[in-house]
């Protein structure tokens, strides 16, 4: 079976793909793992380390050829608050748990888990339940996920309190951080994954 060696990361990579593998969260972190493609192609992922694959990324086969890495839709919620101050809190919250946790220009987004909506929600958050990519700060390091998710709305809330000078208001569509958060849809049908090891 031919194996795939190497990863080409967002953006670093022009050729046509020969085939595309649309992975969710957690089957974008493997090591070793055989793969089919979406137009059939078997192959065997096989780095020398586990990395957490992001949508975009491109997995190089023995011969070169490209293998497009598209992050699947998951069942997931956006967590929003009441000002960059409330979403700091709430994001520290999901840090101490060590959720992982995507930063979006007006919210967190993290996966169903009815726990901590009742949690975030008796903290005065509001929860938006969605079908989304799934692409946390950190990668698969949930450990440091929240408290990146943290630090990073922090920054946004000290610069919102920065060049708040006047009694003049700044409206939910003002963004803070680099992170867009656009999601990215690709209309494939799912790969699979056989070997999870």
């Amino acid at each position: 079976m031919i194996r795939a060696t190497q990863v080409h990361g967002q953006h670093r990579w022009n050729d046509p793909p020969a085939d595309t593998v649309v992975l969710d969260f957690d089957d974008r972190h493997r090591r070793r793992v055989a793969m089919i493609g979406t137009r059939g192609l078997e192959f065997l992922l096989d780095l020398e380390h586990a990395i957490a694959l992001r949508g975009g990324d491109a997995l190089v086969l023995d011969d070169g050829r490209l293998i497009e890495v598209v992050a699947a839709a998951e069942p997931l919620i956006e967590i929003r608050g009441v000002d960059p101050q409330h979403l700091v809190r709430l994001a520290w919250h999901l840090g101490n748990r060590h959720l992982p946790t995507q930063i979006m220009p007006k919210g967190l987004r993290i996966r169903r888990d009815h726990v901590i909506e009742a949690m975030v929600k008796g903290l005065g958050a509001r929860v938006i339940e969605i079908e989304a990519p799934f692409d946390p700060e950190g990668g698969a390091y949930a450990g440091h996920a929240g408290a990146a998710a943290a630090g990073a709305l922090q920054h946004a809330a000290h610069d919102h309190g920065a060049h708040d000078h006047g009694p003049h208001h700044h409206h939910d569509d003002h963004r803070h951080d680099e992170h867009c958060g656009h999601d990215h849809h690709h209309h494939y049908d799912h790969s699979h994954a056989h070997d999870r090891k």
